[in-house]
């Protein structure tokens, strides 16, 4: 399905700034959909004809829809569009006309013409229309609380006819709460309280406020109710600013161990302040929930910090027992082991850092490639480069995946480049360490080069490293080699990463390490694990 804007570029030509206005008017119109127990529909002209094009729709959830079909991407034309004329050639909310039939269902149709405020706040010309299908077939003598949603539904009804509605969204904020059925309070123009819903009592008694809304002055309220002062008076200016026509962001209310969430919406029908609407919903357990998250993730964070401690304690004990070893053999062999254990460290040390179980992986790749220059046991200064993005990777998948990569890049440097001088006299140019792949000039084979590329497709990560070294030695058996690095390789690929691994010739001499690795994981049971 195409969306509103795709829609209205292919067959309107109204400007972009029309359409970043109806885009507005989708993405909040729920309130009046709810409010009016009726379907919104947005069209669009589409010819000199009368011709019309549903770009978008809404469904209340207050009442039944008249619409079981999707009605965006609908042209239509002739008769039955006449409501949608009239609103739009004449600028005025149409109402009149009897009710029509969709099969079973009778449905009543009204049309809100939709303005463009100019720059100069001046009201501009019609746009496109909104349609507000009723459905009818459950109409009865409608409550206080249906009176009252209807009431103000039309003031924000006119407030779109007039350009006002809806206004501007602040940074940060979503649509998605507190909606109608959540709480709302109806004030006058003297910010007294003329009508409050039994969800939007309720959530003021979880405050402390055990009377009854109407009458108050809901500014001096939240001044009463709140916990903190400064909260309760962003709170009560926020109502104050909205009194005045002005849009203010949404506020939080804390008292009594609960929290409120408020919203308030100026409405000036015709441009007369006549009051606001405030939304309310109570979030205290939402609050809670998050704030048992934050704990959880400083813990994480915490042990991580620790983890990463521990383990450079481990190369540093490492490291201090290689110094006094004779044995050039087992030298060797504990220096290794240092080099794997950090390299762990350091996904530990991203982890500390990050707010949840996952790492942005390129950094890390970027600082394992430098170290693996500096530490190898070659006399070959060799450069390296990253192409592609490894992107962010799960903890699980960063672990292992980093010490597969420590073992291929200490490969590649050591075992793929001869000392310098069995291979030229002149001494090769200086490595820089890790470059973009955008920025390095030098031909790859121009001098002893490692290169880790990778990309994603298909929720599998495709990662090679290739160096134009000397290439394999002909007797070279993979699956059977007997170098630790290379075993090491084979179990962390197959077993904890689930992926493969081929060793090959280069196509251009060299050697290239292929990993195919899935970044969707299963579960036990056989579902997967994002």
């Amino acid at each position: 399905m195409s969306t509103l804007r795709d829609l209205a570029e292919e067959h309107t030509h109204l400007r972009p700034a029309d359409i970043d206005h109806l885009h507005r008017i989708a993405g909040d119109w729920q309130l009046l959909s709810d409010l009016s127990f009726a379907d919104l529909l947005l069209w669009v002209p589409v010819d000199a004809e009368g011709t019309f094009l549903c770009v978008a729709q809404v469904r209340p959830t207050t009442a039944p829809t008249a619409y079981q079909d999707d009605q965006v991407g609908r042209i239509i034309g002739g008769s039955e569009v006449a409501h949608l004329g009239v609103a739009y050639s004449q600028g005025r909310i149409w109402r009149e006309g009897d009710p029509v039939w969709y099969g079973d269902v009778p449905a009543r149709h009204e049309a809100i013409p939709v303005r463009l405020r100019t720059a100069d706040g001046e009201a501009g010309e019609v746009i496109a229309v909104v349609g507000r299908d009723t459905n009818l077939s459950t109409a009865r003598t409608p409550s206080q609380l249906e009176l009252n949603y209807l009431t103000t539904a039309d003031d924000l009804a006119q407030m779109i006819a007039d350009g006002t509605f809806p206004p501007p969204r602040h940074p940060g904020e979503t649509t998605s709460a507190p909606r109608v059925g959540d709480g709302l309070v109806r004030l006058d123009a003297g910010g007294k309280v003329t009508y409050a819903s039994p969800n939007a009592q309720s959530a003021y008694r979880r405050l402390g406020y055990a009377s009854h809304l109407v009458g108050e002055d809901l500014a001096a309220l939240h001044r009463r109710l709140a916990g903190d002062p400064l909260d309760g008076t962003e709170a009560a200016n926020g109502i104050l600013a909205a009194l005045r026509g002005e849009a203010p962001p949404r506020r939080e209310i804390d008292a009594r161990g609960a929290t409120m969430l408020t919203r308030a919406l100026p409405l000036m029908p015709a441009g007369v302040p006549i009051g606001a609407l405030v939304l309310v919903r109570d979030i205290t357990e939402v609050r809670r929930r998050d704030r048992a998250l934050i704990t959880k993730d400083a813990t994480i964070r915490e042990i991580h910090h620790r983890v990463k401690n521990n383990l450079q304690t481990v190369a540093a004990l490492l490291r201090l027992q290689a110094r006094r070893v004779a044995m050039p053999e087992a030298r060797v062999a504990l220096e290794e082991s240092v080099r794997r254990v950090a390299s762990i460290a350091l996904v530990h040390e991203t982890l500390s850092m990050s707010s949840d179980e996952a790492v942005e992986f390129d950094g890390i790749v970027d600082r394992v490639a430098s170290a693996a220059t500096e530490v190898a046991a070659t006399e070959v200064s060799v450069g390296m480069r990253r192409r592609g993005s490894f992107g962010v990777l799960p903890a699980e998948i960063a672990t292992s995946l980093v010490m597969v990569l420590n073992e291929l890049l200490l490969n590649a440097v050591e075992h793929g480049f001869p000392p310098a001088d069995e291979t030229d006299d002149a001494p090769p140019p200086p490595s820089t360490g890790v470059v973009p792949a955008a920025v390095a000039e030098v031909d790859p084979s121009a001098r002893p080069e490692v290169v880790v590329s990778a990309h994603r497709f298909r929720k599998m990560l495709h990662v090679s490293v290739t160096d134009n070294g000397r290439g394999l030695p002909p007797e070279f058996d993979a699956e059977r080699g007997s170098r630790l690095g290379l075993q090491i390789v084979r179990a962390l690929v197959t077993g904890e990463l689930r992926g493969t691994i081929e060793l090959r010739a280069g196509a251009k001499g060299g050697t290239e390490a292929l990993l195919v690795v899935p970044l969707a994981r299963n579960a036990p049971d056989g579902r997967s694990q994002g």
